[in-house]
């Protein structure tokens, strides 16, 4: 055993309580942000508090570090309808990264991201549409133009647009959000069968699928994925395969969250609209190949 002096073990009670609040800052700014996704904004504000005072605790009163808490508690403020309160926490934000030489390309994309929001619940939609262009750039900056991060700005634009009645931008976009997803969602699944044919899973237990997101990128993947549904199910009879293609990605999102009742309710719903409409053969056999999927993973023995 090593000998610590009293300084030496202050020194490392420190740390590892520091680590401790690490830790519970980002469980509580994913719980607020499941919850914001979800639409439960009041459950959201206790847990992006405490993320705040965590945040400060360890980083803090005017580190960058405290952008993201703020915005949490900007964003929750909008969906209970308190646009002074949230314009109070937009303006702390502001103030913070400005204040900061080291602020990254992502909080960046949040901050304009929120920015966004707050003038389109202003109904400013030149104002919404600058800050979302931002949020892209900065988003794309930090990810990538095709990642997922970045799709929660054109979804946001696709949004305004669709308000205004320029519904060819918005079909545009809402297209690209969705083929964002369809890419992450499918690639992800091709790497974990990929291991499956590999039998990395050494311990002959069965197969664990998974989104690879956290859980508040699952809740806003299906907050993002169903509003889109919505809007292409209004247009169903002009352009099916829209439709369709929104009804096979939440397949994929709900497949690999094991949630298997869902998966087969979009891909049931898919195969009666390609029946409906007569669509090829060809597609409903690709979609009848999503339910047999989910007839191979339940087969697949537990040991």
């Amino acid at each position: 055993m090593p000998f610590y002096t009293s300084e030496e073990e202050r020194q490392h009670g420190l740390q590892q309580l520091q680590q401790r609040q690490k830790h519970l800052i980002e469980l509580c700014y994913t719980v607020a942000q499941k919850y914001i996704f979800e639409g439960k904004h009041e459950d959201a504000v206790p847990a992006a508090l405490h993320s705040l005072r965590f945040r400060m605790n360890v980083h803090g009163l005017n580190s960058v570090e405290l952008v993201p808490a703020y915005l949490l508690l900007a964003e929750a403020s909008l969906g209970l309808g308190r646009v002074v309160q949230a314009e109070e926490y937009l303006s702390q934000a502001q103030w913070t990264v400005l204040k900061s030489t080291e602020c990254s390309y992502a909080i960046h994309s949040l901050l304009h991201r929120n920015l966004g929001l707050l003038y389109m619940a202003k109904e400013n939609y030149e104002e919404a549409r600058y800050h979302l262009a931002n949020d892209i750039y900065f988003a794309s900056c930090a990810f990538g133009t095709e990642h997922i991060r970045a799709s929660g700005g054109y979804f946001h634009l696709a949004n305004i647009f669709n308000g205004l009645k320029k519904l060819d931008l918005a079909d545009t976009l809402y297209t690209k959000v969705s083929e964002i997803w369809n890419k992450y969602l499918n690639d992800h699944y091709q790497v974990l069968s990929q291991a499956r044919i590999q039998q990395i899973d050494l311990l002959g237990k069965r197969f664990e699928t998974d989104t690879g997101l956290d859980e508040a990128q699952e809740a806003e993947a299906i907050q993002i994925l169903t509003s889109i549904l919505n809007i292409r199910e209004s247009t169903s009879n002009k352009a099916p395969q829209k439709t369709i293609f929104v009804l096979k990605i939440l397949f994929m999102l709900y497949f690999l969250m094991m949630n298997s009742s869902k998966a087969e309710e979009y891909a049931l719903r898919a195969l009666h609209l390609a029946k409906k409409q007569k669509l090829s053969v060809q597609e409903q056999n690709t979609i009848q190949d999503l339910l047999n999927l989910i007839s191979v993973e339940e087969a697949q023995p537990i040991t």
